[in-house]
Formats: structure tokens, C-alpha cells, sequence
């Protein structure tokens, strides 16, 4: 993507970003987009036809973004998955923070849901055995990445004042019974 593409699409994100804090999703009107983004209303449509895709693109964007700062995962720990999501999310608060309040939060929630679940399954319950404990894994899954996207919420509400390591370990101590990770694997990052 060129520079003017990019700037562009930054502007319009920045600027929906802010609406979103300030009134609810279905208030929002492209033309105030368009004027908070101060572009023209043909250059917003080259970039998206609605307000829905607008608001997938964004969440797309912050999930391929977490991901692609996670590329390198060879013997991760929880930790080491943890903290640079927790990073990114802080460094993107301010888009975070409206689409969690806006009335569509649910969008970026699937699609954190879905890229959580693998990253939980693949690096949190490697070993883990359903049989011997008694719960499904896949309600295990449901769970951890559900209280994980409870904990961003929480974090954001609160001006994300604890740092990603606090974050991180208060997160992990809370899991780690459930899912039985050793002291190892828990401080090992």
C-alpha cells in the first residue's frame, strides 16, 4: 500500500476511532467520518463502501496486526504470547477503546475470540488432558479467551494503567490453576 493510501485510510480510521468514543456506532454518519477525517466523500468510498466494512476493516486490522507481531512463537510461553498482545492493544488504545464502547464491539470480539482460540489451544493447552480433568477443551478455550477479552475491557475502562507484564501476570495466575501450567512455563519467558 502507498504512503498517501495508507495516510488516508489512518485518517479515516483515527477519525471513526474518535467518534466511537464519543456516540454510539449506529449515531455515527459518514459525513461526519468524512469531516473529522477532512476528506472527501468520494475518497472514503474508494476506500470502503459502508460504515459495517469500515468497522471490519478496522478489526481485521488490529487482529492481523497482533498476529503479525507474533510471528516467531518457537518455544513460547504464555508470557511471551501474552505481553506483545497486550502492547499492541495498548499502543492501538485509542481505536480499542471506541470500537469496545461502540455498539458493535461484538465484530472485534469474534474476531479476537477466533485468533485467541488458536493461539490458547496451540501454546496454552499443549498438553493439556480432557480426560483426566473432566472439561472439554474446547469449553476450556472458550473460557480463557473469554476472560481475556473481559480483562482488555476491564484494562481499557481503567485507562490501561497496569503495565502489559502486570497484565500478563495477573492474567496467567488467574488461568494457571485451570489449565495446570507449571511454575516453569509460567515464569519462563
Amino acid at each position: 500500500m502507498d504512503r498517501r493510501t495508507e495516510k488516508t485510510k489512518d485518517a479515516i480510521y483515527n477519525a471513526f476511532s474518535s467518534l466511537l468514543l464519543k456516540k454510539r456506532y449506529s449515531k455515527i454518519t459518514i459525513q461526519e467520518i468524512i469531516d473529522y477525517a477532512n476528506i472527501g466523500r468520494s475518497t472514503f468510498y474508494s476506500h470502503f463502501e459502508t460504515k459495517d466494512e469500515l468497522l471490519k476493516a478496522m478489526c481485521t486490522d488490529i487482529i492481523e496486526n497482533i498476529h503479525s507481531s507474533n510471528l516467531s512463537l518457537d518455544n513460547a510461553t504464555p508470557c511471551s504470547i501474552i505481553v506483545p498482545i497486550l502492547y499492541h492493544i495498548k499502543g492501538n488504545q485509542k481505536i480499542i477503546r471506541g470500537v469496545f464502547s461502540s455498539n458493535s464491539s461484538e465484530l472485534l470480539t469474534t474476531y479476537f475470540k477466533r485468533y485467541l482460540n488458536s493461539r490458547i489451544e496451540q501454546y496454552f493447552l499443549f498438553s493439556y488432558n480432557e480426560t483426566q480433568t473432566g472439561i472439554p477443551k474446547n469449553f476450556l478455550i472458550n473460557h480463557i479467551s473469554g476472560s481475556f477479552i473481559e480483562m482488555i475491557k476491564w484494562w481499557s475502562d481503567n485507562n490501561m494503567e497496569e503495565s502489559p507484564e502486570e497484565l500478563s501476570g495477573y492474567f496467567i495466575s488467574v488461568i494457571s490453576p485451570i489449565i495446570n501450567l507449571s511454575y516453569k512455563q509460567i515464569h519462563n519467558a
